[in-house]
Order: C-alpha cells, then sequence, then structure tokens
C-alpha cells in the first residue's frame, strides 16, 4: 500500500531544497543527517522548525529534505520554504497562518552581478593618480 506523502520545493539565494512530508513523529533528516547536526547554528535550526511551529504540526510529520547549492543560510531559508509549501498541499486551511509569518513567499533577495570594470558588484578599484 502506498504511503501519503506531501512534495515542496523551496528556494532561497541559490540553495534549492526537496521537501518530503510523510505521516509521522516529526523528526526532520536533511541530507541523511538529523536537522541538529546538519544545522549547527541554532537559529538555522529554528528557521527550518518554524513552518511546523506555526502550524502546530510538529509532531504530526516526519520531513525528510535533499537540498544542495548555496551556503548553510540560504540551505535553511530553501528547507524552511519548502517545508511551508508542503505544509499547504497537506492541509490547505494552513495557508493563511503560514503567510501570515512569511513562510510561503520566497524571499527574493539574489547576489547582485558583477559589473565590468569594478572588483564585485559595486566595489571600484583603488584609485591611484599615476
Amino acid at each position: 500500500m502506498a504511503q501519503t506523502q506531501y512534495l515542496g520545493t523551496g528556494r532561497r539565494k541559490c540553495a534549492v531544497a526537496r521537501v518530503r512530508l510523510v505521516p509521522g513523529k516529526g523528526e526532520i533528516t536533511v541530507n541523511g543527517k538529523e536537522v541538529g547536526e546538519y544545522f549547527k547554528r541554532g537559529v538555522l535550526e529554528m528557521l527550518v522548525r518554524q513552518p511546523l511551529e506555526v502550524t502546530g504540526t510538529g509532531g504530526r510529520y516526519d520531513v525528510v529534505v535533499n537540498v544542495f547549492g548555496g551556503g548553510v543560510s540560504g540551505q535553511a531559508g530553501a528547507v524552511r520554504h519548502g517545508i511551508a509549501r508542503a505544509l499547504v498541499l497537506a492541509d490547505g486551511e494552513l495557508r493563511g497562518d503560514l503567510k501570515k509569518n512569511g513562510c510561503i513567499r520566497r524571499d527574493p533577495r539574489m547576489k547582485e552581478r558583477r559589473k565590468y570594470g569594478l572588483k564585485k558588484a559595486r566595489k571600484a578599484p583603488q584609485f591611484s593618480k599615476r
């Protein structure tokens, strides 16, 4: 018999997270590791757990995540976004709570591209008179 699961894709900066919600005890696995082991900073772990705490579904689903690209902070944001999307698929009535806390909307902030003649996006080379 097939087990019910809800899929969600989250993105933040260059990070992409593929999230699977499976009915269970509330364990979160990121790339085969426990969430606290993968995201060592407590703030990032809180960010990942936020959608589950806001909706009160912490102990109802096991979360299995495959995340790649970007840095640790971007990956945590992507996981948060993916969990929120999967929760909306699981129960549409949770959308309002998630939207109020800013979990549904993808964070559009990206790194600015480098411009020619400059060292970075806005940093100019040191001025020299001669």
